[in-house]
């Protein structure tokens, strides 16, 4: 391979605001929530890399075929790798697609493929664009991809702020996970946080019914949550995260007391054995997944009597997706108070007038124990 824009390329990153901006020079698209990809493509050379060098052209086969197709014989494009479900877009089923076996890889290839969704152009030809205003990248880019294909998409622009604020409110249950701001002059920052984006910001009341210690072995890295259904049976629904270095050892002090015979009657005593961690393919708090890279995801239990208010983005399938930052624990909240049913889970909303494709099946729903930790995205 011998392109202008060599891999690995780390994409140009984001920072989060508050509202969309209505500055005057600024274009807005939807934020999409998939696997971003940067695509090599040189002659019939097509490489998928992700944004952590991690190489994605082994997990996804029918995607590099099809951009041999939909893509000039040499360029670098920046985009996303999505599932497109009956409901949406499916982070779910697009995380299983990460399978060690190839077997499995080219069998979900066929039943559950993915689509691309194309926003940037790094090169064409023998030309390096990353010093191009985006403007002139994002013309290029309309010019060049081939979306007459299936599962091959230019992903929508305005600049009316007004339509940006529409997109933000009426798709997010459908798989926006908010809205991306660029500025028409910005050239091709490699990770930097240069662009905006715009995402949904919620909270919820969690059981917090353990934690893991964070990689220097001395503080708190995540809290485990939990919500009661309607049965009474407290699922595990995600974790609470990313606390400051002396936060992290506060933790440590406030939940010793917890501790304490925690394990006696937990609800999730079954999982706390390093046997059934083994076998739960990280479907519970304890288990190894294809995401984890084998690290220890052990955790500690704590007697479930403390309430966390969790500021979260949105609910997939019953749980926090991207997991949840901590705002304040609640003494006048009780365990059994916190329920499913203070979530807010928009609604899918029809996608059709962007995605063509004949949709993947929406797996049933269901927010038990069973379901995956999301602390990983790639």
């Amino acid at each position: 391979m011998d392109l202008p824009v060599m891999p690995p390329v780390k994409p140009m990153l984001a920072k989060t605001t508050s509202g969309v901006p209505r500055e005057a020079g600024l274009s807005y698209e939807p934020k999409w929530d998939g696997f971003r990809c940067i695509v090599f493509r040189d002659g019939d050379e097509v490489e998928l890399g992700s944004r952590n060098d991690r190489p994605l052209t082994r997990y996804f086969p029918e995607v590099a075929e099809l951009l041999k197709q939909a893509l000039p014989d040499r360029c670098v494009v920046d985009g996303e790798i999505v599932v497109v479900t009956e409901q949406g877009l499916d982070f779910d089923t697009l995380q299983n697609r990460l399978h060690p076996a190839a077997s499995r890889v080219n069998k979900l290839a066929v039943e559950t493929p993915a689509s691309f969704v194309a926003f940037d152009l790094l090169a064409l030809g023998d030309k390096d664009l990353t010093e191009e205003p985006f403007a002139e990248r994002r013309r290029l880019l309309e010019t060049i991809l081939d979306t007459a294909l299936a599962r091959v998409h230019l992903t929508p622009i305005t600049q009316d702020p007004d339509v940006a604020e529409d997109w933000f409110t009426r798709f997010e249950g459908a798989g926006f996970d908010g809205v991306m701001v660029k500025g028409n002059d910005l050239t091709y920052l490699q990770d930097k946080r240069v662009m905006l984006k715009v995402k949904h910001e919620r909270t919820a009341d969690c059981v917090v019914a353990g934690f893991r210690w964070h990689k220097d072995g001395e503080g708190v890295g995540s809290l485990l949550l939990g919500l009661f259904d309607d049965e009474g049976n407290l699922n595990h629904v995600g974790v609470a995260s990313s606390f400051t270095a002396a936060r992290r050892k506060e933790l440590v002090e406030e939940l010793a007391p917890l501790r304490e015979n925690a394990l006696e009657n937990h609800p999730w005593r079954e999982w706390a054995d390093a046997a059934a961690q083994a076998r739960a393919d990280g479907k519970m708090p304890g288990g190894v997944s294809r995401w984890t890279g084998g690290k220890d995801l052990s955790w500690e239990a704590l007697r479930t009597e403390l309430v966390a208010e969790v500021r979260y983005e949105h609910v997939q399938s019953g749980r926090l997706r991207h997991g949840g930052r901590l705002v304040r624990f609640r003494a006048d909240r009780t365990p059994e108070s916190c329920t499913y049913a203070q979530l807010d889970e928009a609604p899918p909303a029809e996608l059709s007038a962007i995605f063509t494709e004949a949709p993947v099946p929406a797996k049933g729903d269901g927010a038990g124990p069973a379901k995956a930790d999301s602390e990983a995205k790639s």
